[in-house]
């Protein structure tokens, strides 16, 4: 167990890494953050900055010295950088916990060995594999690729033979599955934690709304029936306890015909459940500094509903928003990240509304985010998950 006052680790300088920080210090740890980009969100926070790439020898030799325990908050550190450190440090989540998850094809087939169900689909390692998995799949179909690919990167719309050899030489011709889309009742996910000891800890179900392959908000509690909310939550335990899993992770599933499928696993705290932030007994990212330090984990009680909504690059075109105007609707908090560079689609914060429903939470997050935009023509409105 490493109690306050002992140096936490993160991988990463992003938007994860600085909520996570954040939480680390209010716990009472010094946090040092390893990442190259000198103006990263979690090194403007951070206790020590090492400003050097993932792959640095020295700079991991420096981190595994000035740490007692490493995290990371993205899933595609290398996974050498981790060996090293976990040479001489403790590392949560590990490599090999995390590996499966880094790989839609093997994360598919640890979910089918598991029980859970997914969409259909079929892996697609070289060209042979193109006329079957069309025969299997079929239209309507996503092309996601193997590895890496977020916020709808990496994928493409698929709707004849020929759409499916354009998109898979388009991507590289690198590993992909080719997914069934499915007519969806909902988009929810569930932030699950694990303890070195075993112990687990689920958060409530979240539903969501993505718009561009992005999402745009998050909402709890889900309007989904008590199985679905059930299976989310034994879904998510049975993966984290199958990986062997220490840390924080995030289930994004899909709900069809009152069945609950898994989509994909995100090894780290995720978008979906920044609302536990303002509204959880304990948030992701203190669960996640817990966890890294061999902390008892927190409860997960919901305070109240909330919606989060984020705010992407987008907002900054004509200047900074008029942050007067959403914080002036009650219940509206507002997270920004320190990114100097405002771009379209790239993620700059976030609102969280509190209210008594997610109704009421909903409403409230829109107003603001609305308000923020000002006049925008074709002002999206996140009333129903998207296809």
């Amino acid at each position: 167990m490493i109690l306050p006052g002992g140096t936490l680790g993160v991988v990463g300088g992003g938007q994860l890494g600085r909520m996570f920080t954040a939480e680390a210090q209010r716990l009472g740890f010094r946090v040092a953050v390893l990442d190259p980009d000198p103006r990263a969100p979690a090194a403007q926070i951070a206790d020590l900055h090492i400003a050097r790439s993932w792959n640095d020898s020295d700079a991991l030799a420096e981190m595994a010295a000035r740490c007692d325990a490493i995290t990371t908050e993205f899933e595609n550190v290398p996974a050498d950088a981790l060996r090293a450190l976990a040479a001489h440090v403790p590392v949560r989540p590990t490599a090999a916990s995390v590996a499966p998850t880094q790989d839609r094809i093997e994360e598919k087939r640890l979910m089918t060995s598991l029980g859970i169900g997914v969409a259909p689909w079929a892996p697609i390692t070289s060209d042979r594999d193109l006329p079957s998995a069309w025969s299997a799949i079929g239209e309507p179909a996503i092309l996601k690729t193997s590895r890496m690919g977020y916020d709808g990167k990496g994928q493409a719309s698929i709707t004849s033979e020929s759409t499916l050899h354009d998109a898979w030489r388009h991507f590289g011709s690198v590993p992909c599955v080719l997914e069934q889309r499915m007519p969806l009742d909902a988009e929810v996910s569930v932030m699950v934690a694990r303890a070195a000891d075993g112990t687990v800890t689920t958060w409530p179900v979240t539903q969501n709304v993505h718009v561009g392959g992005i999402l745009h908000t998050s909402v709890v509690p889900a309007s989904v029936d008590a199985p679905v909310e059930h299976a989310a939550r034994d879904a998510a335990t049975r993966i984290v306890e199958a990986l062997d899993y220490v840390g924080v992770m995030g289930v994004e599933c899909f709900v069809v015909g009152g069945e609950l499928l898994v989509n994909e696993v995100a090894p780290r705290p995720h978008n979906s459940g920044h609302w536990t932030i303002d509204a959880s007994t304990t948030s992701q990212f203190e669960q996640q500094a817990r966890a890294l330090a061999g902390l008892p984990l927190g409860t997960t009680d919901r305070l109240c509903a909330a919606a989060m909504v984020n705010l992407l690059g987008d907002l900054w075109r004509g200047g900074a928003p008029s942050w007067d105007r959403a914080l002036a609707i009650p219940g509206v908090r507002l997270h920004l990240y320190g990114k100097t560079e405002p771009r379209p689609g790239r993620k700059m914060g976030h609102l969280t509304a509190l209210a008594s429903s997610a109704e009421l939470a909903l409403k409230r997050a829109l107003e603001a985010w609305t308000a923020l935009q000002g006049e925008v023509s074709g002002c999206l409105s996140p009333s129903r998950p998207a296809g």
